[in-house]
């Protein structure tokens, strides 16, 4: 399943909320206690993502042309965030990464809906993962 399938998937989780926003948080919340947890040794100051009001920790892995990624968060919000971008882009390739224009965040009313820290965060780990996938590209 490629990013616009695993986006449209997200898009339409979401569409069962309506405009029940303590749904669709509840949602997130859900998402992010159902990531996988990091280990504790990853938790390391490189991996923070920068710009994150919360902590945010990344892990990334090249493995045969595609990106894998692991995060955790101490936000429950920020956590059910990193898990939709972390379900996203996994397993797919640095190229799909860096050209993924991510519209389901915008589609979902994600970004409306989020305080500018929190929205702020959100644009620092796409980018985080986007930068992940760049250094991955082949040349």
């Amino acid at each position: 399943m490629g990013i616009a399938e695993k986006e449209k998937e997200i898009i339409e989780e979401f569409e069962l909320f309506g405009d029940d926003w303590e749904g669709k948080y509840e949602h997130l919340i859900e998402l992010g206690k159902s990531l996988p947890l990091i280990d504790t040794t990853l938790k390391t100051d490189d991996r923070l993502i920068q710009g994150c009001q919360s902590r945010v920790w990344l892990r990334s892995e090249y493995n045969e042309g595609r990106m894998e990624f692991t995060a955790d968060s101490d936000a429950i919000i920020t956590k059910g965030m990193v898990a939709l971008m972390v379900r996203v882009l996994s397993g797919e390739s640095p190229e799909e990464i860096v050209k993924a224009r991510l519209e389901f965040v915008d589609q979902i009313g994600l970004k409306q809906h989020l305080s500018p820290t929190r929205a702020n965060g959100l644009v620092s780990m796409i980018n985080r993962m986007k930068q992940e996938a760049v250094s991955h590209l082949k040349h």
